[in-house]
């Protein structure tokens, strides 16, 4: 994306596709991306706390995997924006792919007995993530990957929205924060690629905690995140309100939402 800043860090010099708008080894000589590498955190942590507490509750394995997935974006991202190799930055991409792939066959599967198991879409997702895997290892072009991954946003979109506007209508508070939240990131995200000169002569007049702040890809990072973490929640709703459960959402330190089902399903 942007042209790299010549500085060498722990991590030598960049083998990725893509080299962020954050200059290179500035904060830290073991980071190459500090505060991109750092935003991941919104996606690390509060997932694997959501998969905990999902197991705990004895719902569906599938949103512990969906929560794994994101945490597993997450450390991706970490290692891929500490180092801006090529090996990381796969391991950024692709998972976002297949994480993804979880959320769709969640959401599509919503309204179906209880622990049921539908092959078909998992062997159609399953064959969707081998082709976009394989085709992005030949065809090293990010943009094939940000198509694809945004074939499968749209199909949760879609879904989720025809589902709070004709099912769930008392959802839609939380399905459209999802969607708002993800979208600002994604304009952040274009912000940070289109303006980026701007944005680094910016950082060089401004103090270093306040130029922190205009670094959009990781306000990309930590929106998106938790975005995807909500719309984890609208699945978790709407799979639990399907079967009866009784489905709450309780905050964390009265900050941090968190999803909790009752012992005894409603009548």
């Amino acid at each position: 994306m942007a042209p790299p800043v010549n500085r060498q860090g722990y991590w030598g010099r960049p083998t990725s596709t893509l080299d962020w708008c954050e200059e290179n080894y500035v904060v830290s000589f073991y980071f190459a991306e500090f505060w991109n590498t750092v935003s991941n955190l919104i996606m690390i942590l509060p997932p694997i706390y959501g998969a905990l507490q999902t197991f705990r509750d004895g719902l569906e394995i599938r949103y512990v995997w969906s929560f794994l997935g994101l945490a597993a974006v997450g450390t991706g991202s970490w290692c891929f924006h500490m180092t801006l190799q090529y090996e990381m930055q796969l391991l950024d991409e692709l998972p976002m792919i297949y994480s993804c792939c979880i959320f769709v066959y969640c959401l599509y599967e919503c309204f179906k007995q209880e622990n049921a198991i539908n092959y078909f879409p998992i062997t159609l997702l399953l064959f969707f993530s081998i082709i976009v895997s394989g085709v992005y290892l030949l065809w090293k072009e990010p943009v094939f990957h940000q198509v694809m991954y945004g074939v499968l946003v749209a199909c949760l979109v879609i879904r989720s929205v025809f589902i709070v506007a004709w099912v769930y209508p008392w959802l839609r508070a939380l399905c459209y924060a999802s969607l708002s939240i993800f979208l600002l990131g994604f304009v952040l995200w274009n912000i940070d690629n289109i303006f980026c000169d701007s944005l680094r002569a910016a950082r060089q007049r401004l103090p270093p905690v306040v130029g922190a702040v205009t670094q959009l890809h990781a306000w990309w990072h930590i929106l998106t995140g938790l975005g995807s973490y909500l719309h984890i929640l609208l699945s978790l709703q709407i799979r639990s309100t399907y079967l009866k459960y009784r489905p709450k959402i309780k905050f964390l330190c009265a900050v941090w939402p968190t999803f909790h089902v009752e012992s005894q399903k409603a009548s």
